[in-house]
C-alpha cells in the first residue's frame, strides 16, 4: 500500500471532478425543478383544467362533482396582477451551537466559534387576501432568497452564500396588524472551506463545499402601512451535506430575525377594512395513494478491529415508498408507508483499517444483506405548490447489521402536475445517525383533493 502523503496532488486531481462537479450539478438542478413548477402554476403557463373559465381565473376544481367553484370574484389578465409581489430584506444575528468540537474551541485559533450574522435578501408572491384560499392556508406566500453568512471564523469556515426556496402563513391573527407566521427555507449553500487534511485540517465539522440548508423560523408580521410590514421572530438553521462526503458533522445555529417586508401592489391592509368572505366547501375526505421512486449517492464510517474507517467511496442508494394516505382535510394527510431500500454501504466491512492509506480494501456482502423492506407512519402538512412530511419507521425484512435499525425521514415535496411531484428527502437512523438523501419523482393515485392554482 501507498501512503496518501505520497500521492495527495493526483487523488485531488482525479477525483475533484466527480467529488465536487457531480453533485454540485444535481443539488443545482433539483434546486431548480424545486422552483420552477411554483411559478408555472401560479403564472398560468398550464391551461386551466375546466373548459369554460377564463384561464386566469382563481377555481377550485371537485373532480368528483366536475364543477368548478370561483373563490374570488375578480378575474384578471396577468400573474403579476393577480397576485400580491413582496420584497423582503432580513437580518438574522444568531448563535452557533457547540455541536462538534470545532465549534467548541479545537480549531486553528484554540477559542470558541459562536457568532453568524447572516443577512438575506427575497422575492415572494402571494394570492390575494379575503378568498378561500387566504382563509384556508392563512395566507400563504412563497417564493426565493439569497442569503450571506459572515462567520466568526473565515479563514477555516469560508463565507457561505445561500440559495433557497421558502414558504410561509399566517398560523394566527393576534390583531388587526398583528399575525403570527411561520416560514421554512430549503436550498443550497456554497462558498464554504472543507476540512483538507493538509490545509484545514480542524475543521471536522464541514465535509463539502456545498452543503443543503434548511430553515425554520417562527415571527411576528407587524402591518406597518399599505407598503410595509415589519417582521421580528426565532430561528433554527441546519447546514450539512446529506452524507454524500465526510466529515458531515454540519453547522447548526438559533438567532433572532429582523427584517422589513415590501409590498409592490398591496391594495388594502387587514385593518383596511371588513370585505367579503367567501364561504370554504367542505372537505371530501377520501384516501390517496402515493408511489415513490428515489435515488442518491452517500458516504459511510466503517467499522474496523483498529479504528474507524471512512469509506474511500461514494456508495449507490435506490428504493420505493408507496403510502396510503387519508386526507383529513385541505392541510393535513397521514398513513401508512412501505419502505424498500437498497443501500450498496449496508454491512460493508474493513479488517485492518490504517489512515493515511488509501487503496484498503472495504469489503461488500451478499445482497441479501444489503436490502431491507420497512413500515414507516407518515405525516404530511400539505399547502399550495409545496407538502412537508415527517416519518418515523422500522425494517421489518432484513438480514441484520447495520438495517437493524429505526428511520426518521424529513421530505419535501413540489408540485410538478396535479398528480406528480418531485421529492427530496432525508433519512435519519435512530434519531442521530445520518442516513441518505432521498432524491426522486412520486405519483399520486386517486387523488380527489380541489385543485388549486392561485
Amino acid at each position: 500500500m501507498t501512503p496518501l502523503r505520497q500521492t495527495a496532488k493526483s487523488r485531488r486531481l482525479l477525483s475533484g471532478l466527480t467529488h465536487r462537479l457531480f453533485p454540485t450539478k444535481i443539488v443545482s438542478l433539483l434546486g431548480v425543478l424545486c422552483l420552477l413548477p411554483s411559478f408555472v402554476f401560479a403564472a398560468g403557463i398550464f391551461p386551466d383544467p375546466v373548459p369554460g373559465w377564463p384561464e386566469d381565473t382563481l377555481t377550485w376544481l371537485f373532480t368528483e362533482k366536475d364543477t368548478s367553484i370561483p373563490l374570488s370574484s375578480y378575474a384578471t389578465g396577468s400573474f403579476a396582477r393577480r397576485h400580491l409581489h413582496r420584497i423582503g430584506v432580513e437580518a438574522h444575528p444568531s448563535y452557533i451551537l457547540p455541536t462538534n468540537p470545532f465549534f467548541d474551541g479545537d480549531n486553528k485559533n484554540w477559542r470558541p466559534i459562536r457568532n453568524s450574522f447572516p443577512v438575506h435578501l427575497k422575492y415572494s408572491f402571494q394570492g390575494q387576501p379575503d378568498t378561500c384560499a387566504d382563509r384556508i392556508y392563512g395566507g400563504p406566500y412563497q417564493g426565493i432568497g439569497l442569503g450571506y453568512y459572515a462567520l466568526e471564523d473565515r479563514e477555516e469556515l469560508g463565507t457561505p452564500i445561500a440559495l433557497y426556496l421558502f414558504q410561509g402563513a399566517r398560523i394566527a391573527r393576534l390583531d388587526p396588524r398583528i399575525s403570527l407566521n411561520y416560514e421554512w427555507n430549503f436550498g443550497i449553500s456554497a462558498g464554504w472551506k472543507p476540512y483538507d487534511y493538509y490545509e484545514n485540517y480542524n475543521n471536522k465539522a464541514i465535509g463539502s463545499r456545498m452543503n443543503a440548508y434548511i430553515h425554520l423560523n417562527i415571527y411576528l408580521n407587524w402591518t406597518l402601512s399599505r407598503q410595509f410590514d415589519l417582521v421580528t421572530g426565532v430561528g433554527f438553521s441546519h447546514f450539512s451535506n446529506g452524507n454524500t462526503k465526510m466529515p458531515n458533522a454540519g453547522m447548526n445555529t438559533v438567532g433572532m430575525n429582523v427584517g422589513l417586508v415590501y409590498y409592490m401592489n398591496r391594495e388594502q391592509t387587514p385593518f383596511s377594512g371588513a370585505s367579503a368572505r367567501p364561504a370554504v366547501p367542505a372537505f371530501d375526505k377520501h384516501i390517496s395513494y402515493d408511489l415513490l421512486l428515489f435515488g442518491s449517492w452517500r458516504r459511510k464510517t466503517n467499522e474496523s478491529k483498529t479504528e474507524p474507517a471512512i469509506s474511500p467511496k461514494a456508495y449507490m442508494v435506490s428504493g420505493f415508498n408507496f403510502a396510503p394516505m387519508y386526507n383529513f382535510c385541505y392541510k393535513w394527510r397521514a398513513g401508512l408507508s412501505l419502505d424498500g431500500v437498497y443501500d450498496e454501504s449496508a454491512n460493508t466491512y474493513v479488517e485492518d483499517y490504517r489512515s493515511g492509506y488509501y487503496n484498503q480494501e472495504f469489503r461488500k456482502p451478499g445482497l441479501s444483506r444489503q436490502l431491507a423492506l420497512g413500515v414507516s407512519a407518515r405525516a404530511e402538512y400539505v399547502m399550495p405548490y409545496f407538502t412537508v412530511g415527517v416519518g418515523i419507521g422500522m425494517n421489518v425484512l432484513h438480514r441484520g447489521g447495520d438495517l437493524k435499525a429505526c428511520y426518521q425521514i424529513l421530505s419535501l415535496k413540489t408540485d410538478l402536475t396535479r398528480n406528480s411531484y418531485l421529492h427530496i428527502g432525508y433519512s435519519i437512523q435512530d434519531f442521530h445517525s445520518p442516513n441518505f438523501l432521498m432524491l426522486g419523482v412520486g405519483y399520486r393515485f386517486n387523488n380527489k383533493r380541489p385543485f388549486f392554482r392561485p
